[in-house]
């Protein structure tokens, strides 16, 4: 268990056991980050209504916008690509910027709306899926791949991409566990841990961070924002495992299977994953080759070896092996957006490339299959629950005292005194 205390601007508070970030202290006030978020909203805006890129060729031109290339897939028949594209890039990262607008209103007037709470447990939903940066790199791509097919010229919509994915990096440190501890000190919420006694069983709840006893959550919901309440994440074991299991069975032909039909006069191709690997690394491009195979490629496989390996090694081995195995979840969270890469380039190479009757690009099979993989390989690691590799250790030395099962309500790390046996 640890307490909050007051840490200096630009410090990190980690925890004693396994170094993870506990919380951080940001030197930028509550209407600096306001006036960040405003600026964000002002960005995406113009990213959005503006062209990326313009391109000319045999007389047609296209001025390539996001919302021209969703609305291209969905009439091309690919509805659940271009539903699926259209949140990660459009729906979520524009819901992260209306709602932190919103609660940091909220906290700016010291007046919390009832529904507060809600408010916030939908910004830590969706703040996960909010895929900017991955955006920003499969324009880059779909750039330079159509960059010897037509003449193109950069529109402000690409650097008005380049400068939100700067300003929704900065924004992802303004989740809503810090934004519950904003109102915790300025008094709106009840402090985390204050009705912890001696004895008590804590909860953390998930949504909010509010520690509290488990025991006195009314049916098992948080006394705050009354989100559902467990001491550890609900039956983790059968979730990933499903997760995994569909995952790797979609990931083979999202593999197989074109994710790409390119159309010329000359007849159909049909591209796979590696096949524009491939042809990125024949057009001299082979920085993006080899960030699209890392993406796309090993990611994926890299994901689904790592949490297989969480899974099945929960022996514990010592405090530093179990601090590497955190470090690998961590790690499999962090890349887990990153492997949308190629349905991002795959939706811009539609609009760009929209040329009736000289080229078009539309997407294939294998898309909407990849597109599934990365999210049931994003929803495996959300529900595996890291804390139960550190129970491991308590059990352990249970088992070495003999004391009954009972004694296992201890809180992580608590001394169960050996007369107790």
């Amino acid at each position: 268990m640890h307490r909050r205390l007051p840490i200096e601007a630009g410090a990190i508070a980690l925890c004693t056991r396994c170094g993870s970030p506990l919380y951080r202290q940001s030197g930028i006030s509550l209407r600096g980050w306001l006036a960040l978020v405003s600026a964000a909203l002002i960005i995406f805006i113009i990213a959005n209504c503006f062209p990326i890129a313009t391109l000319a060729t045999k007389g047609l031109t296209v001025n390539a916008t996001l919302v021209d290339a969703l609305a291209l897939t969905w009439r091309q028949g690919h509805e659940f690509v271009a539903i699926m594209t259209g949140l990660f890039a459009f729906g979520f990262p524009l819901g992260q910027i209306l709602f932190l607008f919103w609660a940091l209103q909220a906290l700016l007037s010291r007046r919390l709306p009832d529904d507060f709470h809600y408010g916030l447990r939908v910004l830590r939903a969706i703040s996960a899926w909010s895929m900017i940066p991955v955006l920003l790199l499969g324009i880059l791509v779909a750039i330079v791949k159509l960059s010897g097919m037509a003449a193109l010229t950069v529109g402000p919509g690409l650097w008005a991409f380049g400068a939100l994915s700067v300003m929704m990096t900065i924004l992802s440190r303004v989740s809503a566990h810090r934004l519950w501890r904003y109102a915790e000190d300025a008094g709106l919420v009840p402090a985390s841990g204050a009705l912890l006694r001696k004895g008590d069983t804590p909860a953390a709840c998930l949504a909010c961070g509010y520690v509290q006893p488990l025991a006195h959550s009314s049916g098992n919901a948080c006394m705050r924002c009354r989100a559902p309440l467990h001491r550890r994440k609900v039956d983790p074991d059968a979730r990933v495992w499903a997760f995994l299991i569909a995952a790797a069975i979609l990931y083979i032909p999202a593999n197989v299977l074109p994710v790409m039909n390119v159309r010329l006069p000359t007849g159909v191709t049909s591209h796979t994953i590696l096949g524009g690997v491939v042809e990125l690394w024949r057009l001299g491009s082979w920085d993006l080759a080899i960030i699209v195979f890392v993406a796309s490629v090993v990611v994926p496989m890299t994901k689904l070896f790592a949490l297989a390996v969480l899974m099945v090694k929960r022996r514990w081995q010592g405090p530093l092996v179990q601090r590497q195995r955190t470090r690998l979840y961590e790690l499999v969270e962090f890349v887990g957006q990153w492997s949308m890469l190629d349905v991002f380039v795959v939706i811009l190479l539609s609009s760009m490339a929209d040329f009736p009757g000289v080229s078009q690009i539309t997407a294939g099979p294998g898309a909407a299959s990849f597109g599934v993989v990365v999210i049931l390989t994003m929803f495996a690691a959300m529900s595996f629950d890291p804390r139960l590799g550190w129970d491991e250790a308590v059990k352990e030395k249970v088992d070495m005292q003999n004391i009954p099962e009972t004694n296992l309500n201890a809180e992580p790390g608590h001394r169960v005194p050996r007369n107790n046996a």
